[in-house]
């Protein structure tokens, strides 16, 4: 088992959900796929559905399955597939299905006309993302697939759906251009006698930023774990609170002179007499490599910086000439008193995204 200990505030995922919901008159489809962004499929899904999420969202068929075998009976919306999709299963499930090109409609109808329970299904509309979903060139064509099979019993088409490219970008122009294409879309499904229950576009940062694109129903990911994707201008991180913390612990504390080296290839030489703290944890536990001497962690609530390169299973930082750290002392990679994922994405060049699914790998590999 990992030294590294990575926690969930399922509390706060709740938390989450509910502030969000003060933010929209609109439905709330919680995004829960990629095992909850690390934080625990089936326990983030429990979570938001107790924070009033109405619906929750996935991107492989089989997190909509084993959200269904945990118990979950609410609305589910799963997206990412091709044609070899497997519909009997999903829809005996009754899970909501995406449709992004007419191959995928043809074998859901496919299936539907072998007997399978009649889907519910939702148009992905590519509005200028250019992944996936139908372009508005195709659409006339998979809606008119669509309303066909609607006709014979064989579907339900129940919503359409685009994504942003550019949502965590307040006013850049590729929003407004991507809302009016999703526009455009709705009408020509209303043409085609679609009655459309949902439509939905926003994802967190248009949730938090741009009520006028909230539709029927808003799809928040990465601000439902308390990590919202723009800055408030308040300051106040719009009310949300981050669910994951990941510790370790100091395994030892030793005095050395100026000059020492320190970790493999002594990026890191001591400037003076000083005391080296050894931390449990390295990249093998989720640790990048690359935090080497620009990341921050947390002890006693002191900050202190990565000396040197991030090994396998260890780090180590240096405590300065005088400190009251201890072997067994509590080490704060992410979490209340220390550093938060995004400091953590700044430091080594990515985003709070990948940072709380990276460390969510070790979550789920100790639960398994």
């Amino acid at each position: 088992m990992s030294a590294l200990r990575v926690a969930v505030d399922a509390a706060a995922i709740t938390h989450n959900v509910c502030t969000l919901a003060e933010r929209t008159e609109a439905q709330i489809m919680a995004v829960v796929k990629a095992d909850g962004y690390g934080h625990g499929l089936i326990e983030a899904g429990a979570a938001a559905r107790a924070g009033g999420a109405t619906w929750l969202g996935v991107a492989q068929p089989h997190e909509a399955l084993a959200l269904r075998a945990a118990g979950d009976t609410g609305r589910i919306l799963a997206w990412l597939y091709g044609p070899d999709l497997p519909a009997a299963q999903l829809m005996e499930a009754q899970i909501d299905l995406s449709v992004s090109s007419p191959e995928v409609l043809g074998e859901i109808v496919a299936v539907s006309r072998d007997g399978a329970p009649s889907p519910r299904v939702h148009i992905c509309v590519d509005t200028g993302l250019g992944r996936e979903g139908v372009t508005l060139a195709d659409l006339p064509g998979v809606l008119t697939l669509a309303k066909a099979a609607e006709r014979e019993g064989l579907v339900r088409v129940v919503g359409m759906w685009s994504h942003l490219a550019w949502a965590d970008a307040p006013g850049h122009p590729t929003i407004d251009r991507q809302a009016q294409a999703f526009r455009q879309a709705l009408v020509m499904a209303q043409e085609s006698a679609l009655a459309l229950e949902v439509r939905h576009l926003a994802n967190s940062a248009c949730t938090l930023t741009r009520p006028d694109l909230h539709f029927d129903m808003v799809r928040p990911g990465i601000a439902v774990y308390g990590l919202p994707p723009v800055e408030d201008p308040d300051g106040q991180n719009f009310g949300l609170r981050p669910a994951m913390s990941v510790t370790s612990h100091v395994v030892l504390v030793k005095d050395v002179s100026a000059g020492q080296g320190v970790s493999y290839g002594h990026e890191y030489v001591t400037a003076f007499p000083t005391t080296l703290a050894l931390v449990s944890a390295g990249y093998a536990d989720g640790v990048f490599r690359a935090a080497g001497s620009v990341a921050d962690v947390s002890i006693r609530g002191r900050r202190y910086r990565i000396a040197g390169r991030v090994c396998m299973d260890q780090f180590v930082v240096d405590l300065g000439p005088a400190t009251e750290v201890c072997v067994g002392d509590e080490v704060t990679l992410i979490g209340p008193g220390g550093p938060s994922a995004r400091d953590w994405a700044e430091a080594v060049g990515t985003i709070d995204y990948e940072i709380v699914c990276r460390f969510g790998r070790l979550r789920a590999k100790e639960s398994a």
